[in-house]
């Protein structure tokens, strides 16, 4: 941005005017007096679904009751709700479905691609993962005895330690804490070319970026549902596995609703071909009734737009703090480039904590990742240009007038 763009909240106005999302905000709870930069954390509640929720409690749980899994299909919503994420990360209907957590998705796919290596015994992935992706990944190797080896290697170094020995890439696409993307498409085909499968945590990706997973040629990928997806605290996760898979992919868990025919009861377990074979116990109803009124926010959007927006946020952002908080220690921490940068935007500073706490306080919402990061989730569906602004000039009074000093705000709460 400009310079001149930057020196008053007016611009901002016009380009909240111009924007061709901006009526998406109207159907968001949005409280009063709240900036809420912490949409990669928890999406805010779609006004659709309480409405949605309540009516599958009183009508077709207490109404329906048991029927309802055939008059209301509440067995065909894993599938249901895959086949809606589908388009926004780009894959086909039949390549996604809703099920379980994202740490059990991760486990049940990377045990899937070993399966698919028996022999080769690598695990790639970077030092700074997302923690659960790492804990989840080391279970894997103490679960078979040693036969499988975690490496880890800087982003600097990771595409040439791809080698015969690597069975899995497993990566988080936009990284948690700073945002930098890593280049899908690049070490996808490197992965391929040394005869290995790559896996993609999407959780920072999908419903913020425009992606096209057939187009990079992806394997294996998994997704949180209670980030930009609006599902809700604890919403379910998705699993992307690509055509070519299906059969061959062996999930560790082979429950009840992976099975042929889940309805024979019989007593020796037979896989379905289908991306069914990723399911495992019975669904969660009412998390997947919330999750489907958030992914139903999407109907209609262009993600390319989408993601535009949100690189145009996080422009602003960071022009606006480096313009207006230049006195400050704070040090931008993802990357300046937007095509390198997710849909948040992180800086770090010695008191990131007790600043971030400032910040709520005053109804700017963001969040803080240990050991100095403050991290602002700049949602595109809702989030306006006025608020980037004014959340901007909440952090420069903060900082300025050292509020964030008060010793109430260096207290650790249970979740940062």
């Amino acid at each position: 941005m400009t310079d001149n763009r930057l020196a008053s909240r007016d611009s901002f106005v016009e380009r909240d005017a111009a924007d061709p999302l901006a009526s998406r905000r109207d159907g968001f709870h949005l409280p009063g007096g709240v900036i809420y930069l912490d949409g990669n954390s928890l999406g805010a509640l779609p006004k659709r679904t309480a409405a949605r929720v309540g009516a599958m409690i009183e009508h077709e749980w207490g109404e329906g009751l048991v029927r309802s899994w055939n008059t209301h299909d509440w067995i065909g919503a894993p599938a249901r709700l895959g086949a809606k994420i589908a388009p926004l990360i780009g894959a086909a209907p039949d390549e996604v479905i809703v099920a379980d957590s994202t740490s059990v998705n991760l486990f049940k796919l990377v045990c899937g691609a070993l399966g698919l290596r028996p022999d080769r015994r690598v695990i790639l992935s970077e030092p700074g993962n997302f923690p659960t992706d790492l804990y989840v990944l080391q279970g894997v190797g103490a679960l078979l005895g040693g036969r499988v080896e975690l490496r880890l290697r800087s982003r600097d170094e990771l595409a040439d330690a791809i080698d015969e020995q690597t069975a899995a890439v497993v990566l988080t696409h936009v990284h948690y804490k700073t945002a930098e993307r890593w280049p899908m498409a690049e070490i996808t085909a490197r992965a391929h070319q040394r005869g290995a499968l790559a896996v993609w945590d999407l959780s920072h990706t999908a419903g913020a970026l425009a992606l096209d997973l057939h187009a990079v040629g992806a394997d294996l990928a998994l997704g949180c549902g209670y980030k930009y997806l609006n599902g809700g605290p604890g919403a379910p996760s998705f699993v992307y596995v690509a055509k070519r898979w299906q059969e061959a992919l062996v999930s560790p868990l082979s429950g009840w609703m992976g099975h042929a025919a889940p309805f024979d009861f019989v007593d020796d377990f037979e896989p379905t071909a289908s991306i069914r074979r990723q399911l495992c116990g019975t669904p969660g109803m009412l998390g997947l009734a919330a999750l489907e009124a958030g992914i139903d926010t999407f109907a209609g959007v262009d993600m390319v737009a989408l993601e535009a927006k949100g690189m145009a946020l996080g422009d602003a952002f960071i022009a606006l703090v480096e313009a207006r908080c230049g006195f400050s220690e704070l040090m931008l921490a993802s990357p300046r480039d937007a095509a390198r940068r997710g849909s948040h935007v992180s800086f770090r500073h010695p008191d990131g904590y007790a600043i971030m706490q400032a910040l709520i306080a005053r109804g700017v919402i963001g969040d803080f990742r240990a050991p100095d990061t403050l991290r602002f989730g700049l949602t595109p569906l809702y989030l306006r240009f006025t608020d980037v602004w004014d959340a901007v000039e909440t952090l420069r009074d903060v900082l300025a007038s050292g509020e964030y000093r008060d010793p109430r705000f260096a207290r650790r709460a249970a979740v940062t």
